[in-house]
């Protein structure tokens, strides 16, 4: 199957009149498997936007339906968030309808900059909270919450190795990806790391000043207008 024949003619077939369109994800590339869905994003100007999941010709696909002003307002948020999964779409996507253009080199630009280093609070909270879980899994004495605890410690020193790094975060595969391109070693003794992560997680924080509790304090957010 032709993905970006495919992907085409359901953008021509639902959305004529779109701005632009363009498919993009794991079906261009080497890591493409027989799972691999199409990804598009897709830019109009009627609101509102939505997602859609569907199938055409054989293909799962997801369909990301943006106005400026929405698409906007996602950029911004995912900056905020560390997690840039709209702008690597865009980046890395490959024109259906019309050409994004300028958005994909800022959006590429973006991604190659990284994300913005850690406040001092940002910094001290994700070290509490790592010493937090960390407590929780040395002295949980029930198995199923062993179990538990150590999953979420885990995934979370890998979030952690990546924002003390001034990495992007992700989630699922992509928390492996960052991973594994920011420090390749240290991902493969993430990943034997499963079962018990406590070693790991303790050397990340040593990394960063060390467990911290005895002297936290987090301000209290203002109030809202």
């Amino acid at each position: 199957m032709d993905p970006l024949t495919d992907a085409r003619d359901l953008v021509l077939s639902r959305f004529p009149h779109a701005t632009w369109a363009i498919l993009t994800g794991s079906v261009l590339g080497p890591s493409r498997t027989a799972g691999s869905d199409l990804d598009i994003v897709v830019l109009q100007e009627e609101a509102p936007g939505f997602r859609e999941s569907l199938r055409f010709r054989g293909w799962p696909v997801e369909l990301f339906i943006q106005t400026p002003a929405q698409l906007t307002e996602f950029l911004a948020r995912e900056l905020a968030q560390r997690k840039p999964s709209t702008h690597r779409m865009i980046a890395h996507g490959v024109p259906l309808l019309g050409d994004p253009a300028d958005l994909t080199t800022r959006c590429a630009q973006v991604l190659a900059a990284g994300p913005p280093p850690l406040s001092p609070a940002e910094h001290d909270h994700l070290r509490y909270a790592l010493t937090d879980l960390l407590d929780d899994h040395l002295h949980a004495t029930d198995p199923g919450e062993r179990t538990v605890i150590a999953t979420t410690l885990w995934t979370e020193t890998a979030r952690a190795a990546l924002a003390f790094a001034a990495r992007w975060q992700s989630t699922g595969k992509w928390l492996l990806r960052e991973l594994r391109d920011h420090d390749a070693d240290l991902a493969t003794r993430w990943l034997a790391a499963r079962d018990n992560p406590a070693a790991l997680a303790t050397e990340i924080l040593d990394r960063v000043g060390g467990p911290l509790f005895d002297g936290y304090r987090a301000q209290a957010p203002g109030p809202t207008a």
